[in-house]
């Protein structure tokens, strides 16, 4: 870690479990984020220590220092439930309650429970995916109730993003799970699998959208990179009997070769680490890069079920959204195919909703 400390001089943005301020740092004012459930909540003047190692080297965290503590006020200790530790032996472990744990009041739905009944779960790639994969569902289906579980791919604390927030106040989603050790969310889980039971069982969800928290890390390699668990994702989907549907990251304007068409990550994530099968979303794009990404998908097919979904009102179901849409500083008119590649994965789940689970006499296949 790079601790530096400062002095409080001016409180900014707020939202669910998070605190813009600004600290004083030297002869500098450095732009930083609280989260009150952990350090407390600063005010003005108060001497704060802050995390700077990200910023300082130009990473994905929105351009914050983080607030390590508040030493001459430190908050009063939280109530003693729960003992899942997320964060796990770091010096900022959090104790939390997780949805099944034993003396969770959710224990006894989940204790048993073993089967997601057919639900559809669109599995993305990365969180700027998630406002897109809604606007496409309630576009086909308003009043859906969608639950999000994150898993821990990206931030761990799912007060980090201001979309959720935002989603929540708009009634876009029904509930969150925080999973591994991402926190924060209506209900912390164990693990992708109980995540995805409590989302079923627990919050009653009728689609439920996987995604890391917001931050992508790669490093330029085939497979390190954190969106390899999307595969991951889709085997659990189908070990507990959901629906997969893969979301594909796709971009006529990313600048790197091995993001542009369908993102390699998308390729190599449910392509190799996908062993369970998935409908695979094909966003039916025109022109020769429609032509291009039709032709990418191509190799999937020896394992998923590739659906080509017409992308037709989308785009303005994707700019009415009530949160603004940004995928690697993009915006909506910037890189138009990723968010309706995320749309159409939203408009296939909702279509599945109503239809009966494979097994039940059903003609899905």
């Amino acid at each position: 870690m790079r601790w530096r400390e400062g002095i409080v001089s001016g409180l900014g943005r707020s939202w669910t479990g998070a605190q813009e301020l600004t600290v004083v740092v030297g002869d500098r004012d450095v732009r930083s984020l609280a989260y009150p459930d952990l350090v407390g909540s600063p005010v003005v003047g108060d001497r704060v220590l802050l995390n700077v190692g990200a910023l300082d080297r130009g990473l994905g965290t929105g351009g914050y220092a983080l607030v390590v503590a508040i030493p001459d006020r430190l908050p009063s200790d939280p109530p003693e439930t729960g003992h899942l530790v997320k964060a796990r032996y770091t010096p900022l472990q959090s104790m939390v309650l997780g949805a099944d744990e034993q003396d969770s009041p959710d224990h006894a739905v989940l204790r048993d429970a073993d089967d997601l009944f057919g639900t559809p779960v669109v599995v993305a790639d990365l969180h700027s995916a998630l406002p897109a994969v809604l606007a496409g569902v309630f576009e086909a289906r308003p009043g859906t109730r969608v639950v999000y579980v994150m898993t821990d791919g990206g931030a761990l604390p799912l007060a980090f993003s201001r979309t959720v927030s935002a989603l929540r106040d708009a009634g876009w989603l029904g509930g969150t799970v925080t999973v591994g050790q991402a926190y924060g969310g209506d209900r912390e889980a164990v693990t992708v699998h109980t995540g995805l039971l409590t989302a079923v069982h627990v919050l009653a969800a009728e689609v439920v959208v996987l995604t890391q928290g917001p931050g992508n890390l790669g490093t330029g390699t085939r497979w390190g990179f954190s969106g390899v668990q999307s595969g991951e994702a889709v085997n659990a989907v189908g070990t507990l009997g959901g629906r997969a549907v893969a979301s594909l990251r796709i971009s006529e304007a990313d600048p790197r070769p091995r993001h542009r068409g369908i993102s390699h990550h998308s390729l190599t994530a449910y392509g190799r680490v996908a062993l369970q099968p998935a409908d695979v979303v094909v966003p039916d794009l025109d022109g020769e890069f429609g032509d291009a990404v039709r032709d990418a998908a191509e190799p999937l097919k020896g394992r998923h079920r590739v659906v080509r979904v017409s992308v037709d009102g989308l785009y303005d179901a994707l700019a009415a959204a009530p949160v603004k849409l940004s995928t690697m500083g993009r915006d909506l008119d910037a890189d138009r195919a990723y968010f309706e590649a995320a749309a159409a994965a939203g408009r296939h789940a909702a279509g599945l909703v109503d239809i009966p689970p494979p097994g039940s006499g059903s003609q899905y296949s």
